[in-house]
């Protein structure tokens, strides 16, 4: 029996042995709010990043990385599930949407049923409302591996905060970087107090980059490099403004290096380590990636391409990104990019790229870009950002990678606007597109549906996808042609095509007696989306007091949707005077977007000169649970 014994031992050894050597071990650093711009690696001669330049030198550095999304929660939320959060409907900054958790599960699950111990460091935010962000992993402490069990795979993330954009707050004084040095992108105005924000958030990235070093360096000294393929990049882009936030070059496109120790070269994406790789990459492809490598299960759910290893998916042409409402603002955008060529959708077209933000403002260079504004310190490019925008965009990457010369309406280019104006429908016909309904009203549709946002735009019976988009091209079109169509939108039965037909009214200007007719009942409607955007119509049509009195009756009323009729009130320039007593009564604690109502309120107040009540200590006193 002896003989038998030892028998199965040595199968058990040989079998532990091929496992192991077919899950290496992963570690993914992920460094926040930093596209390509702030790297050596990348192009930048005056960026200090001497341990992530070392690393594209050991590795192998991907030219063509793009997040989905330009902030962190709504990124961090497709990669937890591998799937676009415009299709689980957790786009929103900050939303927490619930999602059918028994359906699906996050990509650390199925490391764990694989067999890999599984740790993630700092940061979560995942966005997603229904199970707690930590649960998935077996630890949240760095360097975790001591902790697995003997011979046990392991992943690892370190989150690295050093880069995020609350370091590119404050003084902007005696910085190592020099101010005179830093390359300034196209649509900044040459101001100082843009060049010093600029040489600040430099120092913040040097900063991240030693953590980097360090982290590889205790990697190293656990005796472990050899065993384990190492990922860097950036969670999205950033961070000066115009680019976190915004589906330009400067928001999504990202650093992404993948290091692979020799044992792994049979999974290298080139000859030899120190190569560039030209392969287009989308953040969603990550959570397949991963899996693939760790040979896990890849449940059918999850989207995007495996890019990487022996099992590695063709490329795709075309990768896609969006952008929803970002803290207290609200905007609604659709990008599709190929290697050459940037197309944007504006699907709120009628408000600035640089509404006011809170956070965003917090940056000494957007105060100074701001003023430079205000006080026609800029020109065409650079004065852009605060103006309204075209429903279309096209960017060609490789001549303007800086994103300012929009192609839309030049005739040469027309083949490609059509050709991607398509690739972005059809792909938000796939993925089906949860974004078609505004915000509010769709939690709504939700909850009276009793399902999640994700169960509901899956099912066509209860979100007309195909109607919504057509309707949205009709309002989008801005012609007046299209008026009897829009007028019989109201009509419907369907909240969502009642909203595009208001978009469609609003965006074709002054009302005439039929439109202001056919909006009476839209001043009561369910939706509360269409009654603020029926209010702003009467509002740019002269019908002064009976706008007032429909949007201070939703907040009167606490509308779910009162963030978004405080938006109206602010980007309609109404008077102030008819809403500063129902402003300064707001009680908003309490609330799912409190903190966001309140700095609504507080912009208010301070852009009008309105005293707060006494007694009453500002909003922006208070303190954020998480950073944005």
């Amino acid at each position: 029996m002896n003989w038998i014994k030892a028998l199965l031992v040595c199968c058990f050894l040989i079998t532990g042995s091929a496992q192991a050597a077919e899950q290496p071990n992963i570690l993914w650093i992920v460094c926040e709010d930093s596209s390509i711009d702030w790297f050596g690696c990348y192009g930048n001669k005056y960026a200090k990043t001497p341990n992530v330049d070392a690393l594209a030198k050991q590795g192998f550095r991907y030219k063509n990385a793009y997040a989905c999304v330009p902030v962190c929660a709504p990124s961090r939320s497709t990669w937890i599930t591998g799937i676009y959060s415009a299709s689980t409907g957790t786009l929103p900054m900050r939303s927490r949407n619930m999602l059918p958790h028994d359906v699906i599960k996050y990509y650390p699950d199925y490391l764990r049923s694989a067999g890999y111990f599984v740790a993630n460091h700092t940061k979560t935010d995942f966005n997603i409302g229904g199970r707690l962000d930590g649960n998935c992993w077996d630890s949240n402490k760095a360097n975790a591996w001591d902790l697995r069990k003997p011979g046990q795979p392991f992943f690892q993330i370190l989150n690295f905060t050093e880069s995020h954009e609350s370091k590119a707050h404050g003084a902007v004084t005696n910085t190592r970087h020099s101010p005179n040095d830093i390359i300034l992108r196209k649509y900044h105005p040459d101001e100082k107090g843009i060049r010093m924000t600029y040489a600040k958030y430099h120092d913040a990235v040097e900063n991240m980059d030693i953590e980097v070093g360090k982290a590889l360096a205790a990697l190293d000294k656990a005796g472990l490099a050899n065993d384990t393929i190492v990922i860097f990049n950036s969670d999205h882009g950033g961070v000066m403004p115009r680019s976190k936030r915004f589906l330009y070059n400067s928001g999504l496109h990202c650093p992404l290096i993948v290091r692979m120790p020799e044992k792994y070269k049979h999974l290298w994406p080139g000859k030899s380590p120190g190569e560039t790789v030209e392969r287009l990459v989308s953040f969603v492809d990550m959570p397949k990636t991963w899996l693939s490598l760790a040979n896990a299960e890849i449940p059918p759910a999850m989207q995007g391409k495996i890019f990487l290893g022996t099992k590695a998916q063709q490329e795709p042409e075309y990768v896609f990104s969006f952008r929803e409402r970002m803290d207290e603002r609200f905007d609604n955008q659709r990008a599709v990019r190929s290697k050459q060529f940037l197309y944007i959708k504006n699907f709120m077209p009628y408000v600035p790229w640089g509404q006011h933000v809170d956070y965003l403002w917090k940056m000494e260079a957007t105060k100074v870009w701001e003023d430079a504004y205000k006080n026609k310190r800029t020109n065409e490019i650079t004065g852009r950002f605060f103006n309204t925008k075209p429903v279309e965009e096209l960017y060609d990457m490789q001549a303007d990678p800086d994103n300012v010369v929009n192609l839309a309406d030049k005739p040469e280019h027309r083949e490609t606007l059509l050709t991607m104006r398509g690739k972005l429908k059809e792909w938000q016909l796939a993925i089906r597109d949860a974004g078609l309904l505004p915000e509010f009203e769709r939690n709504e549709r939700a909850a009276q549906n009793k399902t999640t946002i994700y169960q509901m735009a899956q099912n066509e019976k209860l979100y007309d996808l195909p109607a919504y988009l057509d309707a949205a091209d009709l309002a989008l079109a801005k012609n007046s042609v299209n008026k009897p169509k829009l007028l019989e939108l109201l009509k419907s039965k369907d909240s969502g095509l009642r909203y595009w037909g208001t978009v469609g009214l609003f965006m074709l200007g002054k009302a005439d007696d039929e439109t202001l007719k056919a909006l009476e009942p839209m001043l009561k409607d369910s939706c509360g989306e269409v009654v603020g955007l029926a209010g702003w119509t009467l509002l740019q049509s002269g019908q002064v007091e009976k706008a007032n009195s429909v949007l201070a009756e939703q907040l009167k009323n606490r509308v779910p949707s009162v963030l978004f009729v405080l938006n109206v009130i602010d980007l309609s320039k109404a008077d102030i005077k008819p809403f500063v007593q129902l402003i300064n009564s707001m009680v908003v604690t309490g609330r799912p977007m409190a903190e966001y109502e309140q700095r609504m309120i507080e912009h208010l107040r301070v852009s009008n000169n309105i005293e707060a009540p006494k007694g009453l200590e500002k909003p922006t006193k208070a303190k954020a649970k998480k950073k944005e």
